[in-house]
């Protein structure tokens, strides 16, 4: 990255501060055309309501449009449609966003349940703040002061506030999330006079003489050249990559490390179970203050533990009859997760004693907070209620009796509870407390895909023809070229957005069967149930949806008996078939596959132990031949970012040996060695990690391909190692 590049978006961000100031009395246009600037990008606006206010847009969620957790390429497409629908002169940044801090895309505004009367304070302080930096007269401080008063505890403000402050003016006004809190308690960051200062906010938001006192001394000590950073921007990118490394320490990897399915299961929502308190005690003030508050006082602030064994620790430290250490294990394991896994967006049902379900609540924040003040229960996060009153417990089971656990492994369960508030007869839920916010959808292009799949555009476009037009495809090919990974990636470029919810996969097996596809018979305590099956519901969810693309993923398609598993079902798939109806086995119901469902199948050509595949799936699938990427132009792109010989060298290599493996005559071009071997890497890696891909994963596939030819593996396997030297 280039070094002058990190601080490049700070003309970009005043300019925007001052256009929004010069909308302040004319707040509907300004909605208007930031819709605009979405439309001509081609990327969906997200939903700014504020209820009892129409078409009006506070300034800090309309700077946070383009300041959400969302691809970089996405931030800077939103702010080239802002340049240009605004007419801005400073150029949209270069290239890094890196130590800005970034709002999570569960709630769309940064403030709500506001008046028209409140709104009017926002943008006023908001001028105030410009005017201030500006112009830093005592008369200004003292009107911007005053004004921020007024709206600092406005609901759903928080620390918020000074992350747009930071954003407008980022010279003037520090930046107070968390990271940057965090950085700036450590005395080998920062002095101990500030250390004290951010130390005293006790993790709540300051008021105007505080906060601008707090920014003068920060910015007094940054400025006398004693640290690498001398002003607000670096000290916050210092922050931000001191951030990092705590992050990356706590998980035990290097980021580069992490594959894209660790990167999704960080991402995906995640299900709880939650006591407030013993006997739901503090349920009423949880739901008054919108928190879900956590025990465990006697070992104090969680912030202040990098792994669950030093909380362990901590715990027998506390034990007047100190135990074993593993005795405090799931103590450890309840806080750390409270303090680390339990994220924005994920869902939270809360209990009473071990059969009541009192509530459902949304976490709407990623910030742990503490407050030393309270006489217990002093650790909390931020929630947004959703339902409140009393259900049953799952018949004939028992709550577990923890304080938090994830449930999300627990695939019945969740869905049990979920049920309890799913309104099957179109009323209104016993009680609402809060309607719940959408979630924001990260958009995804063709683009995305291009660069995130290394295929050519032409082979893109056949593919996704293919797709429409016979409504299911198969992608097969060799091991490592990446099927299963460009099968929801095609699935979220078809949809333009990378939306979840609307895709579905499955892995087939020799044990699967219509039972568990459509539906059948489950034994239960008192004899059997009716269970529907994985399909079965999917279709069903796109039944309702019928204007938008569904797509459901059969990984290792070939492995699965086809006729027993989609039964009377095969011949529904077909793409003129879809909307006719047939009779299911099990019940007396008429079903149809919607026409708003594509099936997408992966197999690897290179499995010997598979039978040629049943005549009716190849007759009703098209197939996609996907070869390794390695001329691709993505492909191309990460070899220039690696920029290492040994590397060039072994993909050669490869490229030499697949040629060889696709004049085999008992292998052929399905046997291939795929791209995907090499993905991952990074400058700092690559050359440690060439030797484990020859050793550990190639020269085994080469064994498997030619067992019979010994000779020829151990000269195969001479190549590539000579190809590192």
């Amino acid at each position: 990255m280039d070094e002058s590049n990190i601080y490049d978006w700070i003309p970009f961000y005043q300019e925007f501060a001052d256009v929004l100031v010069r909308y302040q009395s004319n707040r509907a246009e300004l909605l208007a055309k930031l819709k605009a600037a979405y439309e001509k990008i081609e990327i969906p606006f997200p939903k700014i309501n504020y209820p009892g206010i129409s078409n009006d847009i506070d300034p800090i969620t309309a700077f946070g449009l383009f300041n959400r957790k969302m691809s970089s390429a996405n931030r800077l497409a939103i702010m080239d449609g802002i340049a240009k629908e605004f007419g801005m002169k400073q150029p949209v940044p270069s290239e890094s966003l890196a130590g800005i801090p970034v709002l999570f895309p569960l709630t769309a505004v940064i403030v709500y349940d506001v008046s028209s009367k409140e709104m009017d304070r926002f943008w006023d302080m908001y001028s105030k703040a410009i005017s201030f930096a500006d112009n830093p007269s005592s008369t200004n401080k003292g009107r911007f002061v005053q004004a921020y008063d007024l709206v600092k505890d406005f609901k759903g403000m928080k620390f918020r506030l000074t992350y747009g402050l930071y954003w407008s003016r980022p010279n003037r006004y520090l930046n107070l999330d968390g990271v940057n809190r965090r950085f700036m308690t450590d005395p080998k960051n920062i002095s101990q006079e500030i250390v004290d200062l951010i130390a005293n906010l006790h993790d709540s938001v300051p008021k105007g003489e505080q906060y601008v006192n707090v920014c003068d001394r920060v910015l007094d000590v940054v400025g006398s050249n004693s640290y690498k950073y001398n002003d607000l921007p670096s000290l916050s990118h210092e922050a931000w990559l001191y951030g990092q490394q705590i992050s990356l320490a706590k998980k035990g990897v290097k980021e580069t490390d992490e594959s894209e399915e660790e990167k999704e299961e960080q991402t995906k929502t995640r299900y709880w179970l939650y006591s407030p308190g013993r006997n739901a005690s503090y349920w009423e003030e949880c739901v008054d203050n919108s928190t879900m508050v956590f025990g465990f006082d006697e070992i104090g602030d969680l912030k202040r533990f990098h792994s669950q064994k030093e909380m362990q620790e901590a715990f027998r430290a506390q034990d007047e009859n100190p135990k074993s250490l593993d005795s405090y294990a799931q103590s450890a394991h309840m806080t750390w997760e409270f303090l680390n896994v339990l994220k924005q967006g994920d869902v939270v049902f809360v209990k009473k004693g071990r059969s009541k379900i009192i509530g459902r609540g949304i976490v709407s924040s990623d910030e742990y907070n503490y407050d030393s003040s309270r006489p217990e229960y002093k650790s909390w996060r931020d929630v947004k209620w959703t339902h409140k009153g009393e259900w049953d417990y799952i018949e004939g089971a028992s709550a577990p009796m923890k304080t938090l656990t994830d449930m999300t492994p627990y695939v019945d369960i969740c869905n049990t509870l979920k049920s309890l508030f799913e309104d099957s007869d179109g009323g209104e839920p016993d009680s609402v407390v809060d309607p719940v916010t959408i979630e924001e959808i990260p958009p995804y292009s063709r683009a995305d895909f291009l660069r995130d799949v290394f295929m050519t555009d032409a082979d893109y476009e056949t593919l996704v023809g293919l797709l429409k037009a016979k409504k299911n495809v198969v992608l097969q090919g060799a091991p490592g070229v990446g099927k299963t990974f460009i099968a929801d990636r095609l699935a979220y470029s078809i949809m333009g957005e990378k939306n979840k919810s609307r895709v579905m996969t499955v892995q087939f097996h020799q044990s699967y069967s219509y039972e568990d596809f459509i539906m059948g018979y489950r034994p239960t305590e008192s004899g059997f149930k009716l269970n529907h099956g994985a399909f079965y519901d999917f279709c069903k969810k796109a039944e309702i949806d019928p204007d938008s693309e569904y797509f459901f993923i059969i990984d290792e398609i070939n492995r699965g008996n086809m006729s027993k598993i989609f039964g009377e079902l095969f011949m529904l798939v077909e793409a003129d078939k879809r909307g006719k109806e047939l009779r299911l086995l099990y019940s007396n119901e008429l079903f149809s596959v919607p026409k708003n469902v594509y099936l997408i199948g992966t197999m690897n050509t290179a499995d010997r132990s598979l039978a040629l595949l049943d005549y009716a799936l190849r007759r009703r699938f098209a197939f996609f031949e996907v070869s390794p990427g390695f001329a691709s132009g993505g492909f191309g792109e990460y070899r220039a970012r690696l920029n290492n010989p040994r590397f060039d060298a072994l993909v050669a290599r490869v490229e030499a040996l697949n040629r060889e493996i696709a004049e085999d005559p008992s292998l052929g071009k399905g046997f291939s060695v795929g791209h995907s071997y090499f993905c991952g890497l990074n400058p700092e890696n690559v050359d440690a990690r060439l030797p484990q891909i020859v050793e550990y994963e190639l020269v085994p596939l080469l064994a498997e391909y030619w067992f019979d030819e010994p000779k020829k593996v151990e000269e195969q396997a001479r190549k590539l190692r000579d190809a590192l030297r």
